[in-house]
């Protein structure tokens, strides 16, 4: 891979795209607050989270139907054995929260916890190498946990949108898509902020339709759900779940999804717009 060349292609085009399209992608189709658990990734990712709260977590994806559950390391091999034979993916972090750890370390790490049960792995990629512009270590640690779960687990690279810009954003993205990652994922949720719509559509431009894109940090509720998926998101990971199958909503609290004509898609909030 001529990885300048591909670097310089992609930003190039994406860049070109977003000064044509300034709001987010429409969504066909009106989605219910039921049908939004396919799309949730059911997430406990505290220091502090105990065994009984993890097994309440695995208990609600069961009754939602969620897409999967989210946690540390620590907690995958019960997470694995409390999901058996339910539909509910085991889903575990690594690398988690800095991404600061060596290629060859999230190689082992993700190996270890694909052997206690995960079928889902969501690893930070070394923000530090990104802003040092060290695009070939980019390159080596994903490419080092794309290969230990190829075969066996979905891989999920978390970029921590925050604290990039759109042209490390989109290099980023475009780097995880050559290399084979499935998914890119704007935050850990730990950092300075969380998914935004704008993030979402730009990671959505960049990889295009076959990548998964998945938004996490923030999303608390329906209207937040609907408005990522709206951007382009195909997962969502929150702690908030049940909240937003049962369709709760907070009043009068537009999210700039872009796509509405004088009333919410969604249904659910105010609009106070002069203009569309």
């Amino acid at each position: 891979m001529d990885l300048d060349e591909l670097i310089k292609r992609v930003t190039l085009e994406v860049c070109a795209k977003i000064e044509q399209e300034k709001s987010a992608p429409a969504f066909s189709g009106q989605i219910t607050p039921q049908a939004t658990a396919r799309y949730i990734d059911h997430t406990l990712l505290k220091p502090e989270a105990s065994i009984e709260q993890v097994k309440k977590v695995c208990d609600e994806a069961k009754q939602y139907k969620f897409a999967s559950v989210c946690v540390n390391p620590s907690y995958i091999r019960y997470v694995a054995e409390q999901l058996r034979a339910s539909g509910v993916t085991p889903c575990v972090v690594i690398g988690f929260p800095l991404g600061s750890s060596s290629p060859d370390i999230k190689a082992q790490e993700t190996e270890s916890v694909i052997s206690y049960g995960a079928k889902e792995v969501d690893m930070v990629v070394n923000i530090g190498a990104i802003k040092s512009n060290n695009w070939k270590l980019v390159v080596d640690d994903i490419s080092a946990v794309v290969k230990a779960c190829r075969g066996r687990a979905i891989l999920k690279v978390i970029i921590e949108t925050c604290l990039l810009t759109d042209e490390e954003k989109v290099k980023v993205c475009s780097i995880a898509k050559e290399v084979g990652a499935d998914f890119v994922k704007t935050s850990t949720g730990f950092s300075t902020d969380g998914a935004t719509i704008e993030d979402v559509a730009l990671m959505r431009k960049t990889v295009g339709p076959n990548v998964g894109v998945k938004a996490s940090g923030g999303v608390k509720n329906y209207g937040d759900a609907v408005a990522m998926i709206n951007a382009g998101a195909t997962r969502l990971g929150t702690s908030s779940g049940v909240s937003i199958v049962s369709g709760q909503i907070e009043e009068n609290n537009c999210v700039n999804c872009g796509i509405c004509q004088g009333v919410c898609p969604t249904g659910n909030v105010t609009i106070n717009k002069n203009s569309y």
